[in-house]
């Protein structure tokens, strides 16, 4: 894993995660496309220019601010054989003094989904966020009835915590989220009887 003022970049055993760059966007147009109806059941509700040249700038600018600054860490997942665009990772909401926390988001495309993709990349940033970032929580939320990505949380060391209510608008309405978490030095359900 590769971390310097000009350059981010983490690497696992089959992906490459890296901030997102101009040369991206018609990837990143195609597959999003693509997995419309894939995602758009998870996600917040897609501004009408969501898929513009002019959002996914924005897009990349914000995420060069963000790294910058250190207040989010948002990363496109390129498998590593072929270089091609499978989802997306952000640490977002990166809280240091006492906290020391973030929360993490995460996508893939429709035609990646259940590779085992996100699993490595999630891997690998909360890897990175422990020891690089030196963070001691990272967070995740997901809708009760995603079945899937509470597996993938719960398969990736995170522990249930709890519900939150109204929690975040997807697909344009208010809705009641599943709380992760996985904890740098994590003692929850361990003991040192026997």
């Amino acid at each position: 894993m590769l971390l310097t003022k000009r350059k981010l970049k983490i690497e696992t055993e089959r992906l490459t995660l890296r901030p997102p760059t101009h040369s991206d966007f018609r990837a990143w147009t195609s597959l999003r496309r693509e997995s419309h109806d894939y995602l758009t059941p998870w996600e917040p509700t897609w501004a009408h220019d969501h898929l513009t040249r002019k959002a996914f700038t924005n897009r990349v600018y914000w995420a060069q601010r963000s790294v910058a600054s250190g207040s989010a860490l948002p990363l496109f997942l390129f498998r590593r054989e072929d270089e091609v665009l499978v989802g997306a990772i952000t640490l977002d909401n990166i809280r240091r003094g006492p906290a020391q926390a973030g929360t993490l988001g995460y996508w893939t495309g429709k035609p990646f989904a259940r590779m085992g993709f996100m699993r490595e990349a999630i891997g690998g940033v909360v890897h990175f966020a422990f020891t690089r970032l030196d963070l001691s929580r990272i967070e995740a939320a997901c809708l009760p009835e995603n079945a899937a990505s509470r597996g993938l949380l719960e398969s990736s060391g995170f522990k249930y915590e709890g519900v939150a209510q109204s929690y975040l608008q997807i697909d344009g309405r208010w809705r009641t989220h599943v709380l992760y978490a996985s904890l740098r030095s994590d003692r929850r359900g361990r003991t040192d009887v026997g």
